[in-house]
């Protein structure tokens, strides 16, 4: 499959939505056909290069949380493509 090249102005004009538009990566991705992993590299990217300009740094406790949440949320992708399969496999099994 060939890889596809994405100019670094539609790289961050795409991170700027989630970051300034206050919306989800998921969202932004399946908007335009990405994948959210794609756009989420892009927003780390660009997050780093705007640091200083738009957010303040997290607070301890910020970041804290944020691992918590982020810890959370893999668990739960974990268990919902686990459920997927298991419900994948009970509908074959019952034709």
């Amino acid at each position: 499959m060939k890889r596809q090249k994405f100019s670094p102005e539609f790289r961050e004009e795409t991170a700027k939505l989630v970051v300034e538009g206050n919306r989800s990566i998921a969202a932004i991705a399946r908007e335009h056909g990405l994948n959210e992993t794609t756009v989420g590299n892009w927003v780390k990217k660009y997050r780093e290069e705007h640091a200083g300009e738009e957010e303040p740094p997290l607070e301890l406790s910020e970041r804290a949380r944020l691992r918590e949440l982020e810890r959370e949320n893999r668990d739960l992708m974990l268990e919902n493509a686990f459920l997927k399969k298991a419900a994948a496999y009970f509908a074959k099994e019952q034709r």
